[in-house]
């Protein structure tokens, strides 16, 4: 019995031993856990290089866009995130026409993203995020260093969609329907660009006034006063010629021959 007994309180004691680092373990989960933004969020000040070395400030290009889709993948140039960057650029004209600009974002560096973009003939930038400083504000870590294949929309620098563990063909197809959603609602800078047109065809009306200014001026000459004149001078020549006549005349009539005689 008091043997039973022992095991008995050993055993009691082995358990509490056991859980210790599990209750560590999840205090570290917690520590390093960052905040993630969520739908009316702003993206803070935060700068990566893109496949060409370029500082990005995705805040200010949020804040500079009407529409911002920024979609993440696990590793440039494997199969799932080939179709997903594809997909975006087969539709990379229909962001284009809704005033939306497109960002790729792993934690490739940014030589591998420019590989992958010269492979796949991408239009769009990658952002190479090798700390996962983005992707876990965006909520798309995955431990113990994955990245969730994911997509997020920011409308006038807030964010409005966040689509999180996603399949390729959905991350491309159902935000350019999300976009257009938007689009349809809210309209997007093309208004804008329809007055700077206006204003554009404003001197294009005023240039067909100029070859009539032209054409008045050529006018001009075809009037032609002066040769008019020209056509009056033989006419005084002969009005001078009989004027000489009458005055010859009278002098020729005084003759006294008959007189003498």
């Amino acid at each position: 019995m008091p043997a039973r007994r022992r095991s008995a309180r050993v055993a009691s004691r082995e358990e509490p031993v056991a859980k210790k680092p599990k209750t560590e373990a999840a205090e570290e989960t917690e520590s390093t856990k960052t905040p993630e933004l969520e739908v009316g969020d702003e993206l803070p000040s935060l700068k990566l290089l893109d496949n060409e070395e370029n500082e990005v400030d995705v805040s200010e290009v949020a804040k500079n866009s009407k529409y911002l889709v920024i979609f993440a993948y696990p590793k440039a140039s494997t199969p799932g995130c080939t179709r997903q960057a594809c997909g975006f650029q087969k539709s990379y004209q229909s962001f284009v026409d809704n005033d939306t600009k497109v960002f790729g974002l792993s934690t490739d560096s940014p030589k591998a993203q420019q590989n992958f973009v010269d492979k796949q003939g991408l239009k769009y930038p990658l952002l190479s995020d090798p700390k996962r400083e983005l992707i876990g504000l965006l909520g798309a870590k995955k431990s113990p260093s994955g990245t969730k294949r994911s997509h997020w929309i920011f409308v006038d620098g807030k964010l409005a969609v966040k689509k999180v563990q996603v399949s390729p063909e959905d991350s491309f197809t159902t935000s350019l329907k999300d976009i257009e959603g938007f689009v349809a609602k809210n309209g997007g800078v093309k208004p804008e660009a329809k007055v700077e047109e206006k204003e554009d065809a404003k001197p294009e009306d005023s240039k067909p006034e100029e070859p009539e200014t032209k054409l008045e001026e050529k006018a001009v000459p075809v009037a032609e006063p002066e040769a008019k004149s020209e056509v009056e001078k033989p006419a005084t020549e002969t009005d001078t010629q009989p004027e000489a006549q009458p005055v010859a005349q009278p002098e020729a009539q005084p003759e006294t021959k008959p007189e003498t005689e």
